[in-house]
């Protein structure tokens, strides 16, 4: 058996499918398996055995829109427009064959992100070299976001034509980036990065006009749904409309939702909601997490490294045990950026110029919920920490079996109907 596992570690096409069927099946033994003998309340003595339990939140809308098509009632946008058409668009198709709209749902999820997870490994092995590549398949496919590529979620098709059109462009190869970009843009706004990605890189490297042109055009599936909107609600833009008026997203930056985090992090959430300090055991420990991790940096010269690598990666435990989920989804965001400004010599210009501009979007959208969840459908992310972790396989391992642990816990969650992304 070992040899057998041997050998498949060896193939490069067998270890990239084997990451994403082992990925994706702990969450589906999870979620259909475990979590449905778990009691989890009074209300509710358990979940169902079959696929619904791959259908919570936003899932119900995206099948809405599939077999009702947009709120147009009073002509008055409703909260569904928020939802970008592609995906519901590609159900619609399946069930116009006699599937239900939620299998046809997680097939092509599914499927999406385990094409992602080759197209990711052919690039990185172009752009890096092949250790580098299977690094960046692991983290891919065992990130605890990565639920998303499984469940009725756009995580895994946006994942798919965002990194075609990235790798397409990087290659020259336009009419490809147009295709993909276009795709990408029809099925979430934050494919708009796309368009400053490709300016900044055909002005940097001096490119032809149809590079320029392309990144116009990459853009061409949000301004085919904004048409949508004007024709049918008289505002081009009522995708983002129906985020300020109905989810009562702020203007900019939310700086209050982000001050809520750090407060979770450093004072504790109790302290934060009482405001004043009810509980001091959070900040007590949280300044004897940082006095520790400090002292480990400026004497690591005198510590063995196996151990320095160890007492970190514990510690970064004890820190999560005490933060929780505010920790992830901050590190999600901000911990992305610090990420790819520290790798940004190591990562093509594409992959680190795409990761800038989507970052900034998504701090600029006016709220914190599901940040983390759509910080996962940056790829820039994933390929920075899996190049990073690759020089340093000890933490790569460490990441590896805390993403394992969350990609469990987040599979209870979301079958038990919890919110899995950031509340606001």
């Amino acid at each position: 058996m070992l040899y057998f596992f041997r050998q498949i570690l060896r193939n490069e096409w067998y270890f990239v499918l084997l990451m994403g069927l082992l990925s994706r099946g702990i969450i589906i033994i999870t979620m259909m398996g475990i979590t449905p003998l778990l009691h989890i309340g009074a209300d509710n003595n358990g979940v169902n055995f079959g696929w619904e339990v791959f259908s919570a939140w936003d899932s119900g809308l995206y099948q809405q829109i599939a077999i009702n098509s947009y709120d147009t009632s009073d002509t008055e946008p409703g909260s569904n427009v928020a939802f970008f058409p592609l995906f519901p668009l590609l159900i619609r198709l399946g069930t116009v064959v006699g599937f239900p709209s939620n299998l046809v749902g997680i097939i092509i999820n599914n499927t999406a992100f385990i094409v992602t997870l080759f197209v990711v490994y052919i690039w990185l092995k172009k752009t890096n070299d092949d250790v580098a590549a299977r690094w960046v398949v692991a983290i891919l496919a065992w990130c605890p976001l990565s639920i998303f590529g499984t469940v009725i979620y756009t995580e895994g098709v946006f994942l798919l034509f965002s990194s075609l059109a990235l790798f397409s462009f990087e290659n020259k190869q336009y009419t490809q980036t147009i295709i993909w970009g276009i795709l990408a843009t029809a099925t979430r706004i934050t494919g708009l990065a796309l368009i400053p990605t490709f300016l900044f890189i055909a002005w940097r490297k001096k490119l032809s006009f149809m590079a320029y042109f392309t990144a116009f055009a990459s853009g061409g599936g949000t301004f085919l749904y904004s048409f949508y909107c004007w024709f049918y609600f008289n505002d081009p833009i009522a995708f983002i409309t129906v985020q300020h008026t109905e989810w009562q997203r702020k203007r900019g930056i939310d700086w209050e939702g982000w001050g809520r985090m750090l407060a979770e992090i450093t004072i504790g959430g109790k302290n934060w909601a009482a405001g004043s300090l009810v509980d001091v055991w959070h900040p007590l420990l949280f300044i004897l997490i940082i006095v520790i991790a400090y002292g480990l940096w400026c004497y690591r010269t005198f510590i063995p490294k196996v151990y320095f690598d160890y007492s970190l990666c514990s510690l970064f435990f004890l820190l999560w045990l005490l933060s929780g989920d505010s920790l992830l989804n901050t590190l999600s965001v901000l911990g992305g950026l610090v990420l790819l400004l520290c790798s940004r010599k190591r990562l093509s210009l594409v992959v680190y110029i795409y990761g800038l501009f989507a970052l900034g979007l998504l701090l600029s959208s006016g709220g914190t919920i599901s940040l983390n969840r759509l910080a996962y459908g940056i790829i820039s992310l994933s390929i920075a920490l899996g190049v990073t972790v690759s020089r340093s396989p000890r933490w790569g391992y460490f990441v590896l079996g805390f993403f394992s642990l969350l990609l469990i816990t987040f599979s209870l969650r979301f079958a038990q109907n919890q919110w899995v992304a950031i509340l606001p």
